[in-house]
């Protein structure tokens, strides 16, 4: 499959959008109008180390993923690869998408100086874990959240 990843730009916001409502999840979470999320996007696009890619395919936008490293002390001072709203597009699931997404994850992350890749998954994502473990990634914490 010919699939190129980039870095997002302004005008791929919707989408993004768009692949982020397209799942049982997302159809209760995402709103309408896309302001928020351009405003989101330019917030974003001025935090060093916080970006949004995007996988091409004959020129449209079929999957999507951010990517935030994060600097510790912990783990012998070790740098993290953070990965959040991982999306491929419906029609695309299943295909391999997925695996050369998280190929391209892992080479940013090599290449950024970081030697861990985490992320964190809905528990009702049941795909989705056999998915990344799959991978090699390993269910080793508990997440919480607390909406503010």
């Amino acid at each position: 499959m010919s699939l190129r990843f980039r870095e997002a730009r302004r005008e791929d916001v919707p989408a993004v959008v768009a692949l982020l409502a397209d799942d049982m999840l997302g159809q209760g979470r995402e709103r309408a109008g896309l302001e928020p999320y351009l405003a989101a996007f330019d917030a974003m696009q001025r935090e060093p180390g916080n970006r949004v890619f995007v996988g091409e395919r004959d020129g449209a936008v079929v999957a999507t993923y951010q990517l935030t490293f994060i600097s510790g002390l912990s783990l012998a001072a070790a740098r993290r690869a953070q990965v959040e709203s991982v999306r491929v597009a419906g029609a695309l699931r299943g295909q391999g998408v997925g695996q050369l997404m998280f190929a391209d994850i892992e080479a940013r992350a090599k290449a950024a100086g970081c030697s861990l890749v985490q992320l964190t998954m809905n528990a009702a994502r049941v795909d989705s874990r056999r998915f990344y473990e799959g991978l090699g990634f390993e269910a080793s914490h508990l997440g919480f959240k607390k909406y503010l």
